[in-house]
């Protein structure tokens, strides 16, 4: 469980910077300008004082901004380690890494439901997303494949291809390494 976790930890913590950094090369090119909801997210959660206005504090903006990623790294390591691995993975996994942002931007006040925004605003923000799952889980699938294949991955081995019927793995199969 520890490895799973610091795992997740080192794989969040690259995604989230491999998406820091493709979302600053796109603020450059379309000037867009930096997004304060995580602060204002992170003030509404602890209690925080708010600050008027659009601007908030960097320190609580990047604490939350990267504190998400990092432990949302976490459960694709989780992922990873149970077999669910690769691009398909990676894709329900941008799935919840927009849902994680929603619930806690909604359910504060901060944030409005997706359908709402602006087009280019929910173009920009997927991506975003997209490219911060697919980083995470390129880690996560990486370190956890040094423990070899995970018990869905060695279930679907027991008949190959795509087949119907093939019933479970024996128990002392299904989590031994």
């Amino acid at each position: 469980m520890k490895r799973v976790l610091w795992e997740g930890l080192l794989a969040g913590t690259t995604g989230v910077l491999v998406m820091t950094l493709g979302e600053k090369a796109e603020q450059r090119l379309t000037g867009r300008p930096d997004s304060h909801v995580p602060a204002r997210v992170l003030q509404r959660l602890t209690g925080l004082r708010e600050r008027p206005g659009g601007r908030q504090p960097v320190p609580l903006n990047l604490a939350m901004h990267f504190g998400q990623g990092m432990v949302l790294g976490v459960l694709r390591s989780v992922m990873a380690h149970a077999g669910l691995r690769g691009p398909w993975s990676s894709a329900k996994f941008a799935v919840v890494r927009v849902t994680n942002d929603q619930i806690l931007e909604n359910a504060t006040g901060v944030g409005a439901p997706p359908p709402t925004w602006p087009r280019r605003e929910l173009v920009v923000d997927l991506l975003h997303k997209g490219v911060y799952a697919f980083a995470t889980g390129v880690v996560a699938d990486a370190l956890a494949a040094r423990s070899g294949l995970g018990p869905g991955q060695r279930h679907a081995a027991m008949r190959p291809g795509r087949r119907a019927g093939v019933g479970p793995l024996p128990r002392r199969k299904a989590y031994a390494r």
